[in-house]
């Protein structure tokens, strides 16, 4: 089985809806397209910003970012002016990316399983479940980018399920919001710990809850299977 590590995952092209339709992008209808060392440091400050936000929360320090990202002060605000443009970014960054790892396994693994387990793992690597806490209540969950974003990413894990499910890979009676909340919570660190090789047991336990989604199913799961859509309509 294929797993993109976190270095592999910082190193890919981002996607194109990440730089597209805000000013801060620098990117919009009727700019030009920007030099290629202004998407090169938006890339380094989103993915420094992601690590720091794991870390310490969307309260990280300003001048932290731009050190680990190895940019100036100046050139941080001029892409991104404010912390909650910022937070923004970084999540539709993290978003962005998950969906182009579903649909690069999707296309690439020999089996829909495998697709299926490529993609958790990735996911865990972009830190996608250390950042839900961050989705405070000041944070615009229904921004056009952001449900954008989310409808791709339903799409792509929906797309997975079925591949796994319709070829009799991947037990029936779970759906993509099933999945998101075992990502959400085995996928955060443990809080107020040092561990050392949290990435480890990550990636372990993520494993034994994949091998629970295999078909045929050892066991009967209660209640029905949970979509994103429930998902949203709990979290209000």
């Amino acid at each position: 089985m294929k797993r993109s590590t976190t270095a592999a995952a910082a190193s890919a092209a981002p996607r194109a809806s990440v730089d597209l339709a805000d000013p801060a992008s620098g990117r919009g209808a009727g700019l030009p397209r920007p030099r290629a060392d202004a998407v090169r440091n938006r890339e380094r400050i989103l993915a420094a910003a992601r690590e720091l936000f794991v870390e310490f929360g969307s309260a990280a320090p300003f001048d932290e970012v731009a050190r680990r990202a190895g940019v100036g002060n100046a050139t941080l605000y001029r892409h991104f002016p404010d912390r909650a443009t910022l937070v923004h970014h970084v999540v539709l960054y993290v978003m962005d990316r998950v969906v182009l790892h579903a649909e690069e396994a999707l296309a690439e693994e020999p089996d829909a399983f495998a697709a299926l387990c490529r993609f958790t793992h990735a996911a865990a690597d972009e830190r996608f479940g250390a950042l839900c806490p961050m989705l405070s209540a000041d944070f615009d969950h229904d921004h056009p980018e952001l449900l954008a974003a989310r409808g791709a990413l339903a799409q792509a894990i929906e797309d997975l399920l079925a591949a796994g499910q319709g070829g009799g890979l991947v037990r029936t009676d779970i759906g993509a919001g099933d999945l998101m909340v075992a990502l959400s919570q085995l996928g955060r660190p443990l809080p107020g710990t040092g561990c050392m090789d949290a990435d480890r047991f990550v990636h372990r336990h993520l494993q034994v809850f994949l091998d629970g989604l295999r078909a045929p199913a050892r066991s009967e799961l209660p209640g029905g299977a949970t979509s994103l859509d429930d998902l949203r309509r709990t979290a209000m």
